[in-house]
This record gives C-alpha cells, sequence and structure tokens, in this order.
C-alpha cells in the first residue's frame, strides 16, 4: 500500500484554519440577560485561581476561589492496628452476616475524623444563657430591638440572611387562639429543625430532639392563654444548614392546631419571626475529610442612573477564554471584559467605554468566611484576609485597580472609581499551602509574586499573553458538525430546545465546553479538578467538592488522551504520586499489605482511609483505577520514559497491594476482592465485579508494561497466575452482566452507578472482539437500569453506549444531558452538569462520550464511526488522539467517512478498520497518512 505523506507542518496549518466557516456562536456561550444565581454565571480560570462571572449592569458579581482553600490540615487519616479486625470482617461476609460485618467494620475499620470540640459543654452553657442577656423563653421578654427572618427555611437559614452562621439563635413569634379552641390540647407542627430545638410556649418547656426527625409537640391546654401565646425557640446548629427548616415540599406549612386535627384547621407558622443570635462558634464537628472553599466575593457597584440598559449581552467565548459583558446606558456602550492569566496568575477585569469619563464605580471584597478582613494597601490596593473555620488554612486576596484618567481613592474599604475612561482591575489571591504536609506558606507571597510580574504591561500585553498560553492547548483539537438553525439563540434557549431540535453543533460545542472546563481548572503545576472543577461558592459544599474516586475523579479525566489535552493530566499524575505515599500507610494499618491503597474518597491532604460508612466506604480500587489512567497515558503517547520513571513503578506499588490483599472464596476457590463493595449500591460484600474488571485489568498492564521494560520476570509471572485465579465476569439468570460474586442483580434497580460495566468502559475488559456473549450481557445489565440517571451516570451511559456501538441511543442520552436542569439531571443555564447539584464530572464524561462515537482504540486498532448517530450526518474533527501514539483528522458526509488522514507520533504498526474495511501499515514518527472512505491510500 502506498501513501502520499504529508508534512507535520501542512497537518499543523490544516489544524490552525479549520473553523474559519464556523460562526461565532459554535465557540460563543451567550446570553441577553444577567445571571440571577451561581449556576448561571460564566466560569473563568487558570487552573489554580477560578472565577464565577454574574456580569449584571448595575452590581457585578465576580465569586472567586483559589484551589488550595480546603478546611482540615495535615494529619493522620489512619486507624492504627485496623488489619486486626480484617478476618473477622472476611469470616462474617462469607458466612452471609452483612449487617454484623458492616456494624463491625463501622466501629473498627473506618478512618479516623479530624478532632472534635466538647459539644456536652457547649451545649450546656447556651442552656444556661450565654452570650444572651435576660431569658428569650419568657412569654414577657422584650424582643422589639430583634431583627426578623423569614421561617422556615428548608435549605437552612443561610438562605434568608444567616450566611455561613453555624450557632445558637433564639427564635420568637406568636400566635393568636381562637375561642373555640379554649380546653384543647394542641399540636405544634415544626417539622424539620437543624440541629437541636429547645422549644418553649409562653415559657414552659414542651420540646425538645436533637436530630433532624420531625418535630411534633403536643401543648397540654393548661399552657395555652386566650388571645396572644408566644412560642419561643432556642436552635443550636452544629454545623451546616442550620434553622426552623420546615418541609421540604413548602406546601405543607408549620403551624399549630387542635390536637386530632390537621393543620387545615391551624393557624399557620409561616412568616418572619424574630431572631437574636446567642452564640456563632459552636465547637469543631468531627469530619473524615477536608471540603474545598470558596474564598471570596468581588463585587463592582456602579454608580449610574435609575435608567434601564439595552442592547445587553454577556458572553464567554472559550476559543480565548475570554467573557465579556456588553450594554448600553443614557447612549453610552459600556464593555467589560474577564480572564484568569496563567501567565500573569491574575484573574484580570477591564472596563471600557465609548464616551470618556463614563466609568465609575465601587468595588468590595468580601468572604463568606466568619474569619474575614478587609484592610487597605495602597489608594489603590485592598487585601482580603480569610481563615478557613477549624483548619489550617490561611489566604490572602489583593485587588488593585489601574484607571486611565479619572480619580481613585479607598472609601471604606472600598476601591471608589469617578469618571475614568478606562479601568483594569488585577484580583490575585494565594495561601499558606506548600504541599500536603506543609502549611508554612505565607499568603502574600503569590499576590506579591503575581503583582510584580503585572508591573509595566499594558492590558492589551497581559490578554495576548493569556491567549497564546490558553490557546496552546485548546487549538489543538477542532470540531464541526455542521450548521443549525438554532445557532443564533442565546444559550439558554439553544439548550431549552435541543432536546427536540435538529442541532448537532450545540453537541459539538458541548464538546469544545468540556474541554474548556478541564484547561481551566486543571493546568500542570495545579490541584486536579475536584468534584466542582476549581469552582465552589459553598462552604458546605455537596460531597465537600471532594476528589471522589469511585468514578468522579476519574471522569473528570477521560478527555484529556482522546480530546488532545494530555498535558492536563499531569495534575492528575502528581495527585496519585502523593496518593500512593499516604496510601502505602494505609495498606499496612488496615490490610497489612504491601503497595498502596486508595478508597471512595480524597482531598487536599491526600486521606486515603475508608471514610462516611461502612456499606460504601471500604472499596479499594480506587489506586487500581487511577493506575489506569497513567497506562492510557502511555498507550496514547508511547512515552517509555515516562512508563518506565514514572507509571510502571506507581501501577506496581499498586498490584502489590493487591497481590496481598486478594483471598480465595471458599465457595468457588476463585481470588476475590474482600471485603469492598459495588460502589454505593449493595452494601458490604465478598467480590464485587468492578473490583475484579479493575485488579484484572490492573494485572495484565502491569505484565505489557514489563514486558516493554523487561524487567521483574517474577513479577510477571506472579501477576499472571493471579489472573487465571481471579473470579471472572458471569452472566446472571436474567441474561445480565452480574454485579456481584452470586446471583442477586434485581432487574427494576435504577441506580445511578452501573460499576460492573467498568471492563466494557474505560476498561476494556470486555470487548466485542474478545467475548460478544458478555458483551451482550453488559448491554443487557444497562438495559436493565434505564436511561433516565444523575447527570455523570448520564455521562458515563454515552460511553457505554458508544461502546455497545449504537450510536443513536448514546445521543439520545446526549440529548438527556443536554436539557434543562429542572430540579432533575441536565444542564444548568451555563452548561454546568446537573447531579444534581452541580457536579462537573458529567462535563467531561460527556465530552469525552461523543468523542468515543467518532473513534475508538481500545481493541487495539483505530475504529473508525464505530457510533455514528444519525442526528450527525456529517462532521469534520481534527486532532482526535487515539491509542497506539496517532492523532487523527477525519471527515464525513451522509454517514459516510470521507476522508481520514493519519498522522503517527512515534512511528510503529497502525491497523484500521471502518465498517467491513481494514487497513494495516507501517508508520514513520512525525509522518502522516491519507486515506479514503473505503481507507484507500489518496
Amino acid at each position: 500500500m502506498r501513501f502520499k505523506l504529508l508534512l507535520s507542518t501542512s497537518f499543523l496549518i490544516l489544524a490552525a484554519h479549520f473553523g474559519s466557516f464556523t460562526q461565532e456562536n459554535n465557540h460563543t456561550l451567550w446570553y441577553n440577560k444577567a445571571a440571577e444565581k451561581w449556576t448561571d454565571a460564566l466560569p473563568i480560570g487558570n487552573g489554580r485561581l477560578g472565577a464565577m462571572i454574574f456580569a449584571g449592569a448595575a452590581v457585578d458579581h465576580i465569586q472567586f476561589n483559589e484551589e488550595t482553600v480546603w478546611t482540615g490540615k495535615p494529619r493522620d487519616y489512619n486507624r492504627k492496628g485496623a488489619f486486626q479486625y480484617l478476618p473477622e470482617i472476611r469470616k462474617l461476609l462469607f458466612e452471609g452476616k452483612q449487617a454484623a460485618a458492616e456494624a463491625l467494620a463501622q466501629e473498627h475499620f473506618m478512618g479516623l475524623q479530624s478532632t472534635s470540640g466538647d459539644r456536652k459543654i457547649w451545649v450546656n452553657e447556651m442552656k444556661a444563657g450565654k452570650g444572651i442577656q435576660g431569658n428569650p423563653a419568657l412569654s414577657n421578654f422584650d424582643d422589639q430591638l430583634w431583627k426578623t427572618i423569614k421561617v422556615p427555611a428548608y435549605e437552612g437559614w443561610e438562605t434568608v440572611g444567616l450566611a455561613n452562621l453555624d450557632g445558637a439563635v433564639w427564635f420568637r413569634t406568636t400566635f393568636d387562639v381562637p375561642e373555640n379552641w379554649a380546653g384543647k390540647d394542641l399540636v405544634l407542627d415544626l417539622n424539620r429543625i437543624r440541629d437541636q430545638d429547645f422549644t418553649y410556649i409562653n415559657g414552659q418547656l414542651v420540646g425538645n430532639t436533637d436530630n433532624t426527625e420531625p418535630r411534633k409537640y403536643t401543648i397540654p391546654a393548661k399552657l395555652i392563654k386566650k388571645g396572644k401565646n408566644v412560642i419561643a425557640i432556642q436552635v443550636l446548629n452544629y454545623f451546616d444548614k442550620g434553622g426552623l427548616a420546615g418541609y421540604k415540599d413548602t406546601s405543607k406549612k408549620i403551624g399549630i392546631y387542635p390536637a386530632g386535627e390537621s393543620m387545615e384547621q391551624g393557624i399557620s407558622l409561616v412568616k418572619d419571626w424574630k431572631y437574636k443570635i446567642q452564640d456563632e462558634d459552636p465547637p469543631a464537628v468531627p469530619q473524615y475529610q477536608g471540603s474545598y472553599q470558596p474564598f471570596g466575593d468581588l463585587n463592582l457597584y456602579f454608580k449610574q442612573t435609575k435608567s434601564i440598559e439595552s442592547n445587553y449581552k454577556r458572553s464567554l467565548d472559550i476559543s480565548t477564554a475570554v467573557a465579556k459583558t456588553t450594554y448600553t446606558l443614557n447612549g453610552v456602550n459600556y464593555v467589560r471584559e474577564y480572564f484568569a492569566s496563567q501567565p500573569n496568575q491574575a484573574v484580570v477585569v477591564h472596563l471600557t467605554a465609548d464616551k470618556k469619563a463614563s466609568i465609575s464605580f465601587d468595588a468590595e471584597l468580601s468572604s463568606a468566611h466568619r474569619k474575614s478582613s478587609v484592610k487597605v494597601l495602597a489608594n489603590n490596593v485592598i487585601a482580603l484576609s480569610v481563615q478557613v473555620k477549624d483548619g489550617a488554612i490561611k489566604g490572602e486576596s489583593r485587588l488593585t485597580a489601574l484607571i486611565k484618567n479619572g480619580s481613585v481613592k479607598v472609601i471604606n474599604g472600598k476601591i471608589s472609581i469617578n469618571q475614568a475612561d478606562e479601568v483594569t482591575l488585577y484580583l490575585t489571591a494565594g495561601t499558606n499551602f506548600i504541599n500536603a504536609q506543609d502549611v508554612s506558606g505565607n499568603p502574600a507571597t503569590a499576590n506579591i509574586k503575581a503583582l510584580n510580574g503585572l508591573k509595566g504591561k499594558t492590558y492589551t500585553e497581559i490578554k495576548q499573553k493569556h491567549i497564546k498560553e490558553y490557546q496552546s492547548y485548546y487549538n489543538t483539537f477542532s470540531v464541526d458538525f455542521g450548521r443549525s438553525d438554532n445557532e443564533n439563540l442565546p444559550t439558554d434557549e439553544r439548550l431549552a430546545k435541543f432536546a427536540t431540535a435538529n442541532d448537532p453543533a450545540f453537541a459539538a460545542l458541548y464538546m469544545q465546553y468540556g474541554r474548556y472546563l478541564l484547561i481551566s481548572s486543571s493546568r500542570p503545576g495545579t490541584q486536579p479538578a475536584n468534584l466542582q472543577g476549581i469552582w465552589n461558592d459553598l462552604l458546605t459544599p455537596p460531597w465537600g467538592s471532594k476528589y471522589t474516586t469511585n468514578i468522579n475523579l476519574e471522569m473528570n479525566y477521560w478527555p484529556t488522551e482522546i480530546l488532545n489535552l494530555s498535558a492536563l493530566n499531569e495534575p492528575l499524575f502528581s495527585k496519585i504520586k502523593g496518593l500512593s505515599k499516604t496510601g502505602a500507610e494505609t495498606a499496612k494499618a488496615y490490610y497489612n499489605a504491601r503497595g498502596w491503597v486508595l478508597h471512595h474518597n480524597t482531598d487536599l491532604w491526600n486521606g486515603t482511609a475508608p471514610i462516611n460508612a461502612s456499606n460504601h466506604g471500604i472499596w479499594v480500587s480506587g489506586g487500581a483505577w487511577l493506575s489506569d489512567h497513567l497506562w492510557a497515558h502511555y498507550q496514547f503517547s508511547k512515552d517509555r520514559k515516562f512508563l518506565e520513571t514514572e507509571a510502571y513503578p506507581l501501577m506496581k506499588q499498586a498490584a502489590l497491594f493487591y497481590e496481598d490483599f486478594l483471598v480465595k472464596d471458599p465457595k468457588t476457590g476463585w481470588l476475590i476482592s474482600t471485603p469492598s463493595n459495588s460502589p454505593e449500591n449493595g452494601g458490604l460484600v465478598a467480590g464485587p465485579t468492578m473490583d475484579h474488571q479493575i485488579i484484572r485489568s490492573l494485572f495484565r498492564n502491569c505484565i505489557t508494561a514489563a514486558e516493554t521494560l523487561n524487567v521483574d520476570a517474577e513479577f510477571r509471572k506472579s501477576l499472571t497466575e493471579k489472573v487465571k485465579q481471579l473470579a471472572p465476569n458471569q452472566i446472571g439468570k436474567y441474561g445480565q452482566l452480574q454485579e456481584w460474586l452470586t446471583d442477586v442483580d434485581d432487574t427494576a434497580s435504577k441506580h445511578r452507578h452501573v460499576s460492573h460495566l467498568w471492563g466494557v468502559y474505560p476498561g476494556n475488559d470486555i470487548t466485542w472482539d474478545s467475548n460478544e456473549k458478555m458483551m451482550q450481557a453488559a448491554k443487557q445489565s444497562l438495559l436493565y437500569r434505564g436511561d433516565d440517571a444523575t447527570g455523570w451516570s448520564l455521562a458515563w451511559k454515552i460511553n457505554f453506549w458508544a461502546r455497545f456501538k449504537d450510536g443513536d441511543h448514546a445521543m439520545k442520552l446526549v440529548k438527556m444531558l443536554m436539557k434543562p436542569a429542572n430540579n432533575g439531571a441536565g444542564s444548568y443555564v451555563n452548561l454546568f452538569d446537573a447531579h444534581p447539584p452541580f457536579q462537573i464530572d458529567g462535563n467531561f464524561g460527556g465530552a469525552a462520550g461523543i468523542a468515543e462515537m467518532i473513534v475508538q482504540s481500545h481493541q487495539g486498532y483505530l475504529d473508525i464511526l464505530p457510533a455514528l448517530p444519525t442526528a450527525i450526518p456529517s462532521g469534520e474533527i481534527k486532532g482526535l488522539q487515539a491509542r497506539g501514539g496517532f492523532e487523527l483528522n477525519l471527515t464525513w458526509e451522509k454517514g459516510m467517512l470521507t476522508s481520514l488522514i493519519v498522522k503517527s507520533k512515534t512511528g510503529g504498526n497502525c491497523k484500521i478498520r471502518y465498517k467491513n474495511n481494514n487497513a494495516t501499515f507501517e508508520t514513520r514518527a512525525g509522518e502522516s497518512y491519507k486515506l479514503n472512505g473505503d481507507l484507500k491510500a489518496r
């Protein structure tokens, strides 16, 4: 076979010129109104700093993060000697005594929590009235000077005015008793209160509960007075959401009514109550791991008339990573630009107007952290200092304003700018974090370094440098799925119509948006992207915004290889090195084993011990799954040095753990993983299928790696024997792939995790070529699970259906993932993935899944358009990566491949399959090979 060789430079020129015929909207998210909620705001980031742009015309809110602001501190997470309980836990599981095994493990096998304060002493002090004058329980207590607050608030008093408050708060209100209630016992229905309450009627205690169970207190008739009666409630909130929560279903009212009747005959207590904060420093609540935290907020208050702006538009150009807000007010056209510069380590905001002396505003820094303060450093510089509650992290952020004409000064801690022609704001931030064992740094250092680097540079220079650095990642890949009538719609309207529209270009935008988010949250030298990437506005974010390692962290990095962002793996690989060290301590403490282990979560501090509850926290395959990312990088890059010096040593140590950990199942004689679980489904068990798939893959990858490097012959031999003994995949009585060692799958279960299909994707333990029957069983399992799921689960299912080569089913799930998140799974206005709530993994998994429809390479050859959906009949992709060290450009029309260019980065044999056509040829490093739709040279 003869090929026309294409120069590498030609290949790059083609990629650089791609997109000239596409519209701006296929690289842009845009809206004709400002953000109202956090998930409306547009994200920017440089890997270390992240910001959410609300873009209001009169008030612009910029919420920002720094990647190392976490709760917690360096400490030992491991329970010493836990391995002594391992034999008994296994014995109980083998005997079918799951509940007993879980109870024993909960008591003796979970990780150590952080130090707690003395809650009993604090509660007694609050009961005794410390911190408040008088006795608010009494009916004649004077509360005239107390403030008011809306009651109830199911999502916590934080949502109705008591932001980020934990502690003790008194609430008071009154109700008038109807005459026909005289002599009747009453029921006070408050439902949920977070966390403990002491509830008084007319000064008498009628109820005390210390949990989140519903409160329905019976009030004896003798306590009720004619006319006005006083309710006083002391609420003690230890951590997270606080207050009188009431009912999640707001159609149900809290209130009071006669015993034997219902709230329909009662008096509603849904109204404004009086309140007084007694104490806002409760003792620390023990935590298994740290949580990612917000840093602060930048608010710009514009000094403008009350006129209504026109021509409003806010946008995010993901090809340049620049957000923009434009509008017209009183005949003046205003423009704001925002970006997070990696070269200059600052969030930059640039404000201009087409009329001189038109820019006037006050800039304010604040923080959700209770321990925060602002100080003045110069007439154009203010600094925000924060201290994480019950943690080691301290941070400092600086806001610097540079103006063209006009005036700037600091008034009441705010930078006040008047009648400027042009303004540039630099927002920098740093913490005392040096590494997971060292927090001795100076928070000011990062600020000083960044601001010194900005000196003498123009805004244009800074912006150009930012774009150049960002595009070194973004421009490695391009995608065009054709044109759409909906391209000219605002993104929120386009999202609403996508499910029923013919808009494949929106799916292309979603792919690129996934790449944008990963570039913005995971640059070389930073921490890896967490559950929310780098963006979080809450002190108690969902699941701690940690690194959940039983699917979510791994999914974050699915796009890196296939979508040509390989360099962004560096934070993940660096994290794996850190986890291998703490994981070695955990392996010894819990399993008396060599190597390293990671359970289902980790944090900034590299915790590796089991957390939360024994029915899901004892899962042993995190290290092996992360090792698969190391192996995948070698497969895609063929970087032998990386394999030798980084990947294989970590993979080998992970495998050594399982060599020691695996035990024989007494019934089958197979080697199995126990104790463990099929992530978050079915409790603590012996022998979950997912574990065996991951371990088998790790062993095989280690064998191949050692052969490639010509090392560790005895180790290879040992692993080869163990692969033969590992429990195999099994087909159950319903034709399904079994999720567990025993055939107990529930075909009615719609559980979000589909963990036993790991071998289909991202693994290759089950493939069409190796075992078609098992592949069909896996497909049957997915059919039983159904399509509806959480956001990240939908993304995983897209990849499954791509591997099953059913592109139309995969595309159906793409449309489910890209539907408005109206209290369910889908996408928020800013296209963030909705679990709900927000989790960024769905964005990354969805982007990777669309790519998986176009090219697959896990079976030893390049499989071209294996799952092309009919909804994407034509398209062009450049820069897609494949295993074997290949980079692909391909086009298709009317569902048929029309051209394929294969660039070989390292040389070697290339095998290609498209429909019934096959091609095999040798390649040379750096050269490209051009084929037609029949895989013939052209």
